[in-house]
């Protein structure tokens, strides 16, 4: 076996039905002040300054990325606890990375007191989540898995976690579609969702990732549906360079018949989402813009990125194809 590092976040995790009754016992004498703070927190400088106000000694984020982001925004600045209530499949919460947008730029800071501390994972807080973002969100956290196999720092650790993850979700995801209430469906979803998290917090991303971030940031794009577009293309352009990453990825995606790009392509197609970048409003023009900013700067990619390859890739999700390993 290679030599390798491996850094684990130090972060706290209570998992379970009904784990969020054990948010008392993280946050003292806060009630109250907890339902004071539903009326009150309206963006991200009125709950900085009402944090600051009344001396708070935790702040607790329940919801999807934005409100997680929102919590650690508050928790950076101030130095307080953060215990987050995910309800989504985004894995924010188990990372360091704080996205910020200030005079109009995009920007993203890494600290690894930006970490929350404490993770409550409660799948009765899930059973309400609508079926197309509970599909779009799932997928999304599959991506985080599927680039930590083949990360520049990746790691045993973080494969074994990446494969878990992206095995439970894959194989409950479609069961939602029919069923959306199932709670052991749910819970296996979550789980994967915490494990595809981990995976986000622990190494580096490549070409999956630039690609979102791009199109997202550049034509405001909704985030997980464009991860979940984007995914199989990305995946089937690296697929020359990361041969052993395919096999095992394969294996874990039920129906893929040993190659995993037809695995993601047959998860989508039962998941039953929009598959072109164009159904949220991405111009046919847009693409060669989109290219452009995509290769403009340099970063780690197990494959060389070709900028004539990259337009064919994104022209492929705009116009909602199927992926293919041909480039």
């Amino acid at each position: 076996m290679e030599s390798f590092e491996y850094n684990a976040n130090p972060s706290r995790v209570v998992f379970g039905s009904g784990s969020i009754q054990k948010l008392p016992a993280d946050t003292p004498q806060q009630a109250q002040r907890a339902e004071q703070l539903k009326s009150i927190l309206n963006g991200r400088v009125a709950a900085l300054a009402y944090a600051q106000e009344t001396n708070a000694d935790s702040v607790v984020s329940i919801g999807g990325g934005s409100t997680i982001g929102l919590g650690k925004a508050i928790s950076i600045r101030t130095g307080l606890p953060h215990i987050c209530i995910p309800t989504t499949y985004a894995g924010s919460e188990m990372t360091p990375i704080l996205g910020e947008t200030a005079e109009g730029r995009k920007t993203t800071r890494s600290d690894p007191k930006i970490l929350p501390g404490t993770v409550i994972y409660d799948v009765g807080l899930t059973m309400t989540l609508p079926t197309g973002l509970t599909a779009t969100s799932g997928v999304n956290a599959i991506a985080h898995a599927v680039e930590a196999l083949y990360a520049r720092n990746t790691n045993p650790i973080v494969s074994l976690l990446a494969l878990e993850g992206t095995k439970s979700l894959a194989s409950s995801l479609p069961s939602l579609t029919s069923d959306p209430h199932s709670v052991p469906a749910r819970t296996a979803v979550l789980y994967g969702a915490w494990l595809c998290g981990s995976c986000l917090g622990s190494v580096g991303m490549a070409l999956h990732h630039k690609l979102c971030h791009t199109l997202g940031g550049s034509f405001n794009l909704p985030h997980a549906e464009t991860h979940t577009i984007v995914l199989p293309h990305a995946l089937a352009y690296n697929a020359p360079a990361i041969p052993e990453v395919m096999l095992k990825l394969a294996e874990v995606l039920p129906e893929s018949e040993g190659d995993a790009v037809k695995g993601l392509n047959v998860l989508l197609g039962k998941l039953g989402v929009k598959r072109g970048l164009k159904e949220f409003g991405m111009k046919e023009e847009d693409v060669e813009k989109a290219a452009e900013i995509a290769v403009s700067n340099p970063y780690w990619n197990p494959r060389e990125v070709e900028s004539e390859k990259i337009r064919e890739v994104i022209r492929r999700a705009w116009a909602g194809e199927e992926a293919r390993a041909d480039l």
